[in-house]
C-alpha cells in the first residue's frame, strides 16, 4: 500500500495489482467502505486477465485524508435535505461528489495514467459517473455497478435496508463485527453469508475505524443531485451491472442508468444483491474483461 497527494491537502491510500504497462482499471468503492472491500483475490483475478488494477480509499475513509475539522450531524443534514433547505445542507458538507471524482482522477495522474477504465460500486458508481461526465477524455470505459443516477425516484432502498444503513454501528470491535450480520438484508439470497461480512468488518475495523467520514460522504452523495441530463449526453462506452437481489439500491437504479446512457450495456445478475459474492466473480470478471478490451 502507498499514499500519494492528489490535490493540495488531500492524499489517498492506494494499492495496485498487475503490470503497469497493461490497461489501467480504477476501482472506486462506496459509502464508508475501504478499498479492501474490493477483495484482494478479486483484484488479482482481474489483473491476471491483463489489467493494471488500482484500488484506493476515498477521502474520509480508510487511510486517506480525513476532514475532522468539519463534523456533520447526519440527522440535521437529512432534515435540511428533506425539508428542501438545500443551502443549509450544502453549508454542512465540506466537499462534493465532483471533488471525490477529481480525487480518483488525481490518483491516475499521480500514477502516470492518462486514461483508464473506471469501475465504481454503489456510491463509487456515482463517483465514476461523475468522472465520466466531467472528464470523459480521461475514461476509456465506465462500469457502474449496483448504483443509480441521482434521481430520487430510482434506486430507492427498501425500508429494511434503509433501517440498517441508517443505524449507528457499535464503537467496540466485537459489537461492530457482530453488527455486520444485519447487512444480509441486502445480500444475495442464494450466496449471502454472515462469515464474509464479519471478516470484512473485522479487517476494516482493525485497519481504520473511522465512522465520522461516512456522514460527510453521505452529504456529498445526497447533494450530488440528478445526473440524468448529463448521462443522456455521455459518449463513454458504459457497462451497468446490478444484482436483482439488491434492496439497498433497487435494480431500478441500474436499469435507469443503462436507459439514459446511449449504447450502454446492462447486465442484471439474478443471484447478486448489494454485494459481489465470490461465486459470481467469474461472471463479473468476464464481463469486465470483455468491456475493457
Amino acid at each position: 500500500m502507498s499514499i500519494v497527494e492528489v490535490s493540495p491537502g488531500v492524499s489517498l491510500a492506494y494499492e495496485t495489482f498487475g503490470d503497469p504497462s497493461d490497461p489501467a482499471v480504477l476501482l472506486v468503492m462506496g459509502l464508508g467502505a475501504q478499498m479492501i472491500a474490493w477483495h484482494e483475490d478479486f483484484c488479482r483475478a482481474l489483473a491476471e486477465r491483463g489489467r493494471y488494477v488500482i484500488r484506493y480509499d476515498n477521502r474520509d475513509c480508510g487511510l486517506s485524508t480525513t476532514f475532522d475539522d468539519h463534523p456533520v450531524d447526519v440527522g440535521r443534514l437529512i432534515h435540511a435535505v428533506s425539508s428542501g433547505d438545500i443551502p443549509a445542507a450544502l453549508a454542512m458538507v465540506p466537499y462534493t461528489l465532483r471533488d471525490m471524482a477529481d480525487d480518483g482522477l488525481g490518483l491516475l495522474t499521480a500514477l502516470g495514467v492518462e486514461r483508464a477504465h473506471v469501475v465504481g460500486s454503489s456510491m463509487g458508481g456515482m463517483i465514476a459517473q461523475t468522472m465520466a461526465v466531467s472528464r470523459p477524455e480521461r475514461l476509456l470505459t465506465l462500469t457502474s455497478m449496483m448504483s443509480s443516477t441521482g434521481e430520487s425516484e430510482y434506486g430507492r432502498p427498501s425500508p429494511a435496508a434503509q433501517a440498517v444503513i441508517s443505524a449507528p454501528k457499535p464503537a467496540d470491535r466485537e459489537g461492530y463485527v457482530a453488527a455486520a450480520d444485519a447487512e444480509l438484508v441486502w445480500a444475495s439470497k442464494r450466496y449471502g453469508s454472515a462469515a464474509p461480512l464479519r471478516e470484512l468488518a473485522a479487517r476494516s475495523y482493525d485497519r481504520a475505524y473511522y465512522p465520522a467520514g461516512a456522514g460527510r460522504q453521505l452529504g456529498a452523495m445526497v447533494l450530488g443531485g440528478s445526473r440524468a441530463d448529463a448521462l443522456r449526453e455521455l459518449r463513454v462506452p458504459t457497462l451497468v451491472i446490478h444484482g436483482l437481489d439488491d434492496t439497498l439500491i433497487d435494480p431500478s437504479g441500474g436499469k435507469r442508468t443503462a436507459e439514459l446512457v446511449p449504447g450502454a450495456e446492462l447486465l442484471l445478475l439474478p443471484d447478486m444483491g448489494h454485494d459481489r459474492p465470490r461465486e459470481l466473480w467469474p461472471e463479473i470478471i468476464d464481463a469486465l474483461e470483455a468491456h475493457t478490451r
